[in-house]
This record gives structure tokens, sequence and C-alpha cells, in this order.
């Protein structure tokens, strides 16, 4: 039985728009341009902030990313980001006794502005506050100690293959691949994917039934 279970953030919990769009009226390029941008360097392998790089060429990201929080124009998060399955998941999952986790790469300002939407979670943390990130084994030792639970009895569920369904397995966690967003979608037929995770869904309202199996 699964006693623990941690969720990604990006496309898993909320959805991403905001924060690429955000990004694109920061650099002053269309929405669409940066979009697919980022599309085309994960599906590559690369980290997604080289999309930040193809548009500006030298860009310091950090420095950026400073620089929009001082004009008032950095991170926000608020229940129009999270997708409808959400709340009535992790309720849900909370309801059956099990512990819920959110955890993935996010800044350590994204961490508090999830805190502050009072999710059915136990624990919200991002690999800013912990100081490692996904897919190291550092961060999925983090996140099954948040969860209090075995090994064995703790699933990690998210959308990104190299970041999340691979590295979650080998860490030891049971996996949960979730075909939304456009990794989750390009991915969800990948036979790694489909050799390595516990499940494949389609939306978090799957999970109370699965983990009590």
């Amino acid at each position: 039985m699964i006693r623990a279970v941690i969720f990604d953030v990006g496309e898993t919990i909320v959805r991403d728009d905001r924060y690429w769009a955000s990004w694109a009226d920061w650099l002053n390029v269309p929405r669409h341009t940066l979009s697919v941008l980022v599309g085309a360097v994960v599906a590559q392998g690369r980290d997604n902030a080289d999309a930040l790089r193809l548009v500006r060429p030298g860009i310091d990201v950090a420095a950026e990313y400073r620089a929009r929080e001082a004009a008032g124009r950095g991170e926000r998060l608020d229940d129009s980001d999270l997708y409808d399955d959400v709340r009535p998941a992790l309720a849900e999952l909370r309801q059956l006794g099990v512990r819920v986790v959110i955890a993935g790469n996010q800044t350590a300002r994204a961490g508090e502005l999830l805190r502050t939407l009072d999710l059915p979670a136990d624990v919200i943390a991002t690999s800013g506050e912990w100081g490692v990130a996904k897919p190291r084994r550092e961060f999925f030792q983090r996140a099954v100690e948040a969860g209090q639970a075995a090994l064995g009895e703790t699933l990690y569920v998210g959308d990104h293959p190299a970041n999340d369904t691979l590295p979650a397995a080998a860490a030891g966690l049971r996996t949960a691949h979730l075909r939304r967003g456009p990794w989750g979608h390009l991915w969800a037929t990948d036979p790694d994917v489909a050799a390595t995770a516990d499940w494949q869904i389609d939306s978090l309202t799957e999970l109370p039934a699965l983990v009590t199996q």
C-alpha cells in the first residue's frame, strides 16, 4: 500500500503558462516563440532555461530573475494556475491517511507562493529551498524524508521522464507518469517510461484508487 505521495510541481500541480508568458513579456518576444523554444530544448534533453539563452544569448538568468522581482514583475501564483483535479485529488488522498508532499524544481519564491494557496498537503518544498534539484538522487531522498514512509510505500507523480519517472524509480520510489502538459504528452508512449512507471495516468483523480490497491 502507498503511504506517501510526492507530487512534482510544474505541469503536475500548476500550469506553466503564466511562468513562461511572463518571461516572454520581460524579454519582449512573442509568447509563442518562447513556448516553442522551451519545447525544443527540452525535447533535445537540454535545460529549459536554455530557451531564454536562445532568445538572448549571454543572458544571466539569475540576474534577470532578480531584476524582474525588483521591478514588481516576478513570479506569481494563484488558484487560477492550479489544474482542476489538484485540490480534490490531494484532499481525497489525505482522507485516506496518505501523506501528501509537493516537491519540484522551483525557486524558493515559488515554494512561498505555493504555501499561500492552502493546498491539502503535509509538506510543500522546492529545489531552491533544499539546495538540490532533480534528477539528483539527493532530491528524492529529501522528498522521501518529507513523506515519512518507506521507499516501496512512496509514490512520486510527475510528467517528465528525465526529471521525474526515471530518476525517482532509480532512487527506489514507486512512480506514476502523468500524461499532462507538453512533456507528459511527448513521452507518453516512450518505451522507457512504459517499462519504468508503475502506472501511467491522465488525471490526479486516478490516484486514490491506485494507492489503496
